[in-house]
């Protein structure tokens, strides 16, 4: 049985492609096998707003919107630096990068434990360290095996064991509903180049309820002309979500890219927009 992220992604693929024939909320609910009631109980539950208001967030035209008044928050938030930590929700997120010693020895004993879980985004992929979250990725079931072999190939000499007790407390800590009591606090060690480290903290200053653009994140890290590379470095974002490169947008309010797909782009951004963070100070 499809669970909500499932029923919503099928709602939203068949308005993009029945656009031109501007379907009613009730016909895509009787695409989807529900009722007009229960296809309204469906976003409420996922994200405390009508379909309709969901939806009028994913138009191009909030979008422009959105960016712009993102503009002055992001300003504010790069003036204290990258290296501070971040926030997703009531979680304080924290980076460490490896060091070059451990990089060259392609985490010669380092203990990595993995699972695959159900997320509010589908399954996701999660691997921990004991320094922290060190890969989450939204993946079909299918996609189990092939990803367990990418994070054997990133460390290639790590101990690496499946163990979803582990993971499963951190799977439930990343996707606590919003203003739920925590003092959690989240650890992430990351491998990559220094500038895709810098792009990837930049990231993390995003707010949930604000985006930004290829452009305007390449000038915040005093890259302006690097727009291309900064999309490279997003497309090889290690840990979804808890980076958020859901929420960089083309310039023009476009979608752009996702590696784990533009559906569960347009899902995570219209969740966390209808939840109307206070911390963006936006009224949406």
């Amino acid at each position: 049985m499809p669970d909500d992220y499932q029923r919503i992604a099928q709602a939203i693929h068949y308005l993009k492609g029945s656009a031109h024939n501007q379907p009613s909320l009730d016909e895509v609910a009787a695409q989807l096998g529900l009722s007009p009631y229960h296809f309204q109980r469906l976003f409420r539950r996922f994200a405390g707003v009508s379909p309709k208001r969901f939806l009028q967030h994913l138009t191009t035209e909030h979008a422009k919107k959105v960016l712009l008044q993102s503009t002055s928050v992001l300003d504010a938030t790069f003036t204290v630096g990258l290296s501070s930590p971040s926030r997703l929700h009531d979680l304080l997120v924290s980076v460490e990068a490896v060091t070059p010693g451990e990089y060259q020895s392609h985490g010669i004993n380092l203990q990595i434990s993995y699972a695959v879980h159900p997320s509010p985004f589908g399954s996701c992929f999660i691997a921990v360290t004991e320094r922290g979250i060190c890969r989450l990725e939204f993946i079909d079931e299918t996609e189990t095996e092939a990803m367990t072999q990418r994070l054997r190939q990133s460390w290639p000499h790590a101990l690496i064991s499946e163990n979803s007790v582990k993971t499963e407390k951190i799977v439930k800590t990343i996707f606590t509903p919003p203003h739920s009591p925590t003092n959690k606090s989240l650890l992430l060690l990351l491998q990559g180049t220094n500038f895709q480290l810098k792009v990837w903290q930049a990231l993390l200053k995003i707010p949930p309820g604000a985006v930004t653009s290829y452009g305007a994140l390449a000038k915040m890290i005093g890259k302006p002309q690097a727009s291309r590379a900064i999309g490279t470095a997003i497309g090889n974002n290690p840990i979804g979500y808890l980076i958020p490169c859901h929420r960089v947008l083309r310039s023009d309010g476009g979608i752009g890219g996702y590696r784990w797909g533009i559906e569960r782009k347009r899902i995570m951004l219209g969740k966390e927009l209808c939840e109307g963070h206070s911390e963006s100070n936006f009224s949406i």
